[in-house]
């Protein structure tokens, strides 16, 4: 079966151009307006295509159904979140589609200092004669994750279009704000009534993702008390000095910057305040989840030597949960993963099993029961001006989908 490659492209060049950067100050869900607007462009496509019951829901969620060809019972789900990362802007993405990648590193037109470079990115020595697409160097692409999206919405203009093709009942998910965490606050499980699903929300092409971290985030408040200096003498609890002690407990080991493979962190990463008032957010992260407690341990075991280091400060550590590991529940139906596999051997292609060091809404999906691993999109250099996305790869992943949904067909 012969993927629209060209059409895929348009596709996403179009979701690209709309800004739906996630922003974790909002309180409201979605947290920006772009997000309801990408949801009611697909919409008008699942539409366009003939899916009757696409609807955007009050909190912005979009769901459709591409109708099963055959009597299959078992419902597939496909997902991925139409927001980008507030790492960096995604207003005004100019986009650069490379046709037939010659090889070498690659200035982008925007702003020259910024480079792909063949050392940072070796994959690009496998991709020669590919089609990327990458920014101008000034914002985000916004393939984490429109390239899954792209991917689902052209599986089902692919599937609509070839009637031929047995598969059972396929929904499609597009979520909001997984960026900060909120992605499956509002996802009405029984609406969407599927027995499995897959995020499109991985690197490359060929992987299936099994694991992701166990996630947790505390906020760290410490209060002293501020007067003007020129009288504090024996007065003054200064709460940015007491800061620097408490950041000074965590050991080094446990940081980001220094660990790989199934090792855990702790990081600090928001910071706001002044003299009698400061707020510390850290992240905590293992794939064992019962790690977690020894990493909450770790923050209030510094707490307290903060309180006795600094006489009249008080620090508080405030520990919420936020998502667990992927793989947690992935044994509950075993099948989701062998099945993906299955999907990549028919295709004759080498898969690989790989863990996450972050999240998905895959990891929140399976714990509240829905089992939901992670396939390949296409995506490259997340997070990062630097992002890019080989057209190949995606076109890849629509074939990966189309044969999955045989295999559940067969089952």
């Amino acid at each position: 079966m012969q993927i629209n490659k060209q059409q895929l492209i348009d596709r996403f060049l179009r979701y690209v151009a709309v800004d739906t950067t996630a922003n974790p100050a909002a309180t409201e869900y979605p947290s920006s307006p772009g997000q309801l607007n990408l949801g009611k462009l697909l919409v008008a496509e699942m539409k366009a295509m003939g899916i009757e019951d696409a609807i955007q829901d009050e909190f912005g969620l979009v769901y459709g159904t591409v109708p099963a060809t055959s009597t299959t019972k078992t419902v597939l789900c496909f997902n991925s979140h139409m927001d980008t990362s507030p790492d960096a802007s995604g207003a005004n993405v100019q986009a650069n589609v490379i046709e037939a990648y010659a090889g070498g590193d690659i200035v982008l037109a925007g702003d020259p200092n910024q480079v792909i470079t063949v050392a940072d990115s070796p994959e690009l020595n496998d991709l020669h004669g590919a089609t990327l697409i990458t920014t101008d160097g000034t914002t985000l692409l916004g393939g984490d994750d429109k390239a899954g999206v792209a991917i689902i919405m052209q599986l089902a203009q692919t599937l609509l279009e070839n009637p031929g093709v047995s598969h059972g009942p396929i929904r499609m998910l597009f979520t909001c704000d997984e960026e900060i965490g909120r992605g499956v606050n509002h996802v009405d499980l029984e609406k969407l009534g599927a027995d499995v699903c897959y995020t499109l929300d991985g690197p490359a092409a060929n992987t299936i993702d099994v694991e992701t971290f166990s996630a947790d985030m505390a906020t760290v408040r410490i209060r002293g008390v501020n007067i003007h200096p020129a009288i504090a003498k024996d007065r003054m609890v200064n709460a940015i000095r007491a800061l620097g002690h408490f950041l000074m407990q965590l050991p080094p080991e446990l940081s980001p910057e220094r660990t790989g493979d199934r090792d855990g962190f702790l990081h600090p990463y928001d910071l706001s305040g002044q003299v009698d008032d400061v707020e510390l957010k850290v992240l905590l992260r293992d794939f064992d989840t019962e790690k977690l407690r020894d990493h909450e341990q770790v923050l209030r075991a510094a707490a307290a030597s903060t309180i006795e280091a600094v006489p009249g400060v008080q620090v508080d550590v405030d520990v919420v949960r936020q998502y667990r590991n992927l793989g947690d529940g992935l044994s509950k139906e075993p099948r989701a993963v062998l099945f993906a596999e299955k999907a990549h051997e028919r295709l004759g292609r080498k898969w690989t099993q790989e863990i996450i060091r972050g999240g998905t809404d895959g990891s929140r999906l399976t714990e509240i029961g829905l089992p939901t691993p992670n396939l390949s999109s296409g995506q490259h250099n997340l997070h990062s001006v630097l992002e890019w996305v080989c057209v190949d790869e995606m076109v890849q992943a629509v074939e990966v989908l189309v044969e999955l949904a045989q295999v559940w067909d067969e089952a």
